[in-house]
């Protein structure tokens, strides 16, 4: 049996996505939150707030939400971090990797520290997330 209070890492990773643009168009648009609100799905989210730097919203059945960006490397990297109001710890980050002015290649990682079961009952919704917005974003920049 296990602790449910015990904390494990969670790392998951999106699929590979090719965007018909250069790396530093995508970086971008990527590095403002007021763009991201075309990327996430309207059905599951609510109340969507944005500055180019922070965001926060509400998430049916996981309440409400907020992020940071905490570190920029242009053209190649954006991080982000949960606010303080989300009650648990996870970071993502945006890689990107121009091959010509017009093929650049894109992925996005999470990694998160969650209780056994919230891993257990997020770790398909969140690989389904992040590969719909590397899909979203292949509409977005092809």
């Amino acid at each position: 049996m296990f602790n449910l209070g015990e904390l494990s890492e969670l790392k998951i990773e999106s699929k590979i996505g090719q965007l018909h643009k250069t790396s530093e168009e995508v970086y971008s648009f990527l590095s403002d939150f007021n763009n991201f609100s075309n990327l996430i799905p309207a059905d599951k989210i609510k109340d969507w707030q944005a500055t180019e730097d922070s965001c926060s919203f509400k998430v049916e059945k996981a309440g409400k939400i907020g992020l940071q960006i905490i570190e920029k490397d242009p053209p190649s990297l954006i991080k982000i971090s949960g606010t303080e109001e989300v009650p648990y710890k996870f970071n993502f980050w945006i890689q990107l990797k121009e091959l010509n002015e017009a093929d650049t290649r894109i992925k996005i990682t999470v990694n998160a520290k969650l209780n056994p079961i919230i891993r257990a009952a997020a770790k398909n919704p969140l690989q389904k997330f992040i590969d719909s917005a590397v899909d979203k974003l292949e509409e977005a920049f092809s």
